[in-house]
């Protein structure tokens, strides 16, 4: 064995612990808490230096943990050099623990520990000891401080902070390809031994997934993993400790993978040819129906795009890509008409919109189909020529001419026979009919374009065989105009011409109108219808023309009024003249020519009524109030409910005499209540009229002994019953006082002894039937203040 080898096991001896017999070894020295070792080390002088100790032999204590004896786990013997073995020393223990979980004997020095010890709780403990006289008490050592340092043992397995992890990675991704790293914990001492060294390995996933043993880092182990084929696999990772070796504790966790998905499938049409069919009628944007590519992706992956490319049907429908569907659905983009084609091919091509430049290797990301789409007849409505019609007429065709004829047919294959009828809607005044079997238009009525120059109709064009299949046209009646009406005066001309007048004075200047609407316009010439001695007419020839005087001077007392026949004439043809008279008056004028006067004659009619109208209103009126006076005479003047003072309901009897009671029998006979033959016979109400006159009831003759309480009972009850008693709410008072009231008098008699004083205001409020009252009690109050 070399000098090296025998060094190094030297070093591993004094290293490693001795579990045997530790010992703390106190010894007394010369010089005190010194002692000299006998190593000696030569100076560069020649003199050997001396190496100085404490008294103490100190080391550390180590303890094992999990101890699973029956007996106290024995820690180690503190001895100081002093001890001469006759117990006169005693070792004291303080610190972590002491007296609780290490104990010491105070003779030997021996430390124990009562109970198990786990080194995740405390992994080191930090003691005091010291060696005093027993018999004084007083140290024979300074005190020291040691460690227990606590031993680890392989008691805790490795642990993952998550039950399950949740991980994913692209399909298709290459070997190697980093998913997720799991990492575990063991609570044992990493810095002794290999209890806290932790080794990967996975129990679940291959040969998709490995695991890194050192980091715990899961990678992908298989290429081209596609997620359309498996998308969820579960991988189980354990954790070992003791560098995975035998006997190692472990723990497991479970890791859940999901391949995401990428862009690695194109859509593809489940059929080559797709047929469709649609009706004919359909409107324009009407779906006609969807086509659809499969994409084994999700999300953005799968979104297609759709467009027609070719075909014969690229015109007439139109493609559009729903989002939410991933659908294309095919629309009409013109009108279809089964007799002109039948068929249309379209070419739709499905391509993916988002494509991942690493697959392209495998091929184009788009597909195509051919879709047919068929037309169905369907029964349409006739089809007019024209989509309006416009006819001109002159307005003086005879009734039942031909205006102008509408055609229409029926677009089917069947060609069915058509009917012509006019909306009347349209044509309110019928002036216009139509031939239901050719729509023939004609007259019915006379047309006058004066009246109305345009006429909207409206035709209808149905199938005999389905009338509910129908069409309506828009036809425009224009009238032209023939020269039917002549010209006349184109306001009234209030025209006067003055007694001084001089010859070839103009006194008015007249023009005309026409209602006919010639191409080239209106023209008008005026003439005389005969030769007047006292004006003349001059033609302007711009539709207008001038009256003038053809005398000197004019007298309103010889005529006071002229009448002078002008005649008026177009020159279309046919020519169309009238005759129009101008009234012209004479009149009184000053030097300028103004009109001052006129003859009374010359007015044609007076405003307001005449004669005869004011005296008819006037015998109207007379004879109205005659008759309102007799039937006011008629009426009988009421009687008034009051008609006498006697009226004990507008009258306040006053009664001085107070009385003696009920046992004063001479105050007041009380047989008469009891005799009705004395009571006066029954009157008739005189505020009322009665309708019914009702014999008056004899009521029997109560006998003596009857009280007083049963008479006003018996009477109260027959005024119930009594079928003449008033219609109206009575108050009748049945004053029986009784025996003995406790509540002694409520008479206001006493009220004048009393100490408070009463205010009887309110009694002028209540009206003039309460004023003698008010006079009473205001005026004692008012002699009592005084």
């Amino acid at each position: 064995m070399t000098i090296y080898q025998f060094l190094l096991l030297f070093l591993l001896w004094v290293c490693l612990p001795h579990f045997c017999s530790p010992e703390i070894m106190f010894r007394r020295t010369s010089m005190p808490q010194k002692r000299i070792l006998g190593a000696r080390v030569p100076r560069s002088d020649g003199k050997i230096l001396h190496r100085q100790k404490r008294g103490w032999m100190w080391n550390q204590f180590f303890l094992l943990e999990e101890y699973t004896g029956s007996d106290y786990q024995y820690v180690g013997k503190l001895h100081s050099d002093q001890d001469k073995g006759d117990g006169s020393l005693k070792y004291i223990l303080s610190g972590d623990g002491a007296g609780t979980l290490f104990i010491i004997d105070e003779k030997t020095g021996d430390i124990h520990a009562t109970r198990r010890i786990d080194r995740e709780e405390k992994a080191f403990y930090t003691l005091r000891a010291q060696a005093i006289n027993r018999r004084t008490l007083r140290p024979v050592e300074p005190e020291s401080e040691f460690v227990i340092k606590i031993h680890d043992i392989n008691d805790n397995e490795p642990t993952f902070p998550e039950e399950i992890y949740t991980a994913s990675v692209p399909e298709m991704s290459v070997v190697g390809t980093s998913v997720v790293q799991v990492t575990a914990t063991d609570a044992d001492d990493p810095s002794y031994g290999n209890s806290a060294r932790v080794i990967y390995s996975i129990l679940q996933g291959q040969p998709y997934f490995s695991v890194e043993p050192e980091t715990g880092i899961i990678r992908t182990a298989l290429p081209n993993m596609n997620r359309e084929n498996r998308e969820q696999y579960q991988v189980v990772i354990q954790a070992k400790d003791m560098g995975g070796q035998m006997g190692g504790l472990s723990g497991t966790t479970t890791v859940n993978i999901t391949l995401t998905d990428v862009n690695d499938n194109p859509p593809r049409f489940p059929q080559n040819t797709i047929h469709l069919r649609v009706l004919e009628s359909s409107p324009v944007g009407t779906s006609i129906g969807s086509v659809k590519a499969t994409d084994a992706d999700t999300g953005e992956n799968a979104e297609v795009e759709y467009r027609i490319i070719d075909g014969d049907g690229t015109d007439m429908f139109d493609i559009r890509t729903e989002k939410d569907t991933q659908e294309g659905i095919i629309t009409v983009k013109k009108p279809l008409d089964y007799e002109s084609r039948r068929l249309y091919t379209l070419k739709v091509e499905a391509e993916n919109t988002h494509v991942d430049p690493r697959f392209y290797y495998l091929g184009p990301f788009k597909d195509t189909a051919i879709v047919k789409i068929s037309i169905e007849d369907v029964d349409e409505p006739p089809v007019f020529s024209r989509s309006s019609y416009l006819f001109e007429v002159h307005e003086d065709i005879e009734v039942g001419t031909i205006i102008g004829t509408v055609m229409a047919r029926d677009p089917d294959s069947t060609s069915s026979p058509i009917r012509f009828s006019l909306d009347r809607h349209t044509d309110l005044d019928r002036i216009f009919n139509i031939y239901s079997g050719n729509g023939s238009l004609y007259t019915s009525k006379p047309l006058d374009r004066e009246l109305s120059q345009w006429h909207n109709l409206t035709v209808i064009a149905a199938e005999i065989n389905n009338p509910k299949e129908m069409t309506r046209v828009a036809v425009f009646v224009r009238i032209l105009d023939v020269n039917d009406n002549a010209p006349q005066f184109a306001v009234f001309y209030d025209t006067f011409v003055c007694e001084n007048a001089r010859p070839g004075q103009l006194i008015q200047t007249i023009s005309a109108v026409d209602k006919d609407d010639p191409l080239g316009g209106q023209k008008f010439f005026f003439s005389l219808a005969a030769v007047n001695p006292n004006f003349t007419v001059q033609d302007n020839e711009d539709n207008t023309a001038r009256i003038l005087t053809r005398k000197n001077g004019f007298s309103r007392h010889e005529i006071s009024t002229y009448l002078l026949p002008v005649v008026i004439s177009d020159n279309d043809y046919p020519i169309q003249s009238s005759t129009g008279t101008l009234t012209i008056r004479v009149c009184a004028c000053d030097s300028q020519g103004n009109m001052q006067s006129c003859s009374a004659e010359a007015l044609l009619l007076p405003a307001g009524l005449s004669t005869g109208a004011l005296v008819a209103i006037l015998l109207c009126i007379i004879i109205l109030l005659v008759v309102l006076f007799a039937a006011l005479k008629r009426q009988r003047k009421k009687e008034p409910l009051i008609l006498s003072k006697e009226d004990i309901r507008d009258n306040i009897v006053s009664y001085n005499d107070e009385g003696g009671g009920e046992e004063d029998t001479q105050a007041f006979d009380i047989g008469t209540l009891r005799n009705p033959a004395a009571i006066e016979e029954k009157k008739l109400r005189r505020d009322i009229i009665p309708e019914t006159l009702f014999i008056p009831r004899r009521t029997p003759t109560a006998p003596d002994n009857t009280d007083v309480r049963d008479f006003i009972n018996e009477r109260l009850k027959e005024h119930d019953l009594d079928p003449t008693a008033p219609p109206y709410d009575s108050l009748a008072t049945y004053a029986y006082e009784g025996n003995d009231s406790i509540a002694e008098s409520l008479s206001s008699l006493e009220s004048g002894t009393t100490d408070g004083d009463q205010n009887y205001d309110y009694l002028r409020e209540w009206g003039p039937r309460f004023n003698k009252l008010a006079e009473m009690y205001g005026g004692g109050e008012s002699d009592k203040d005084s």
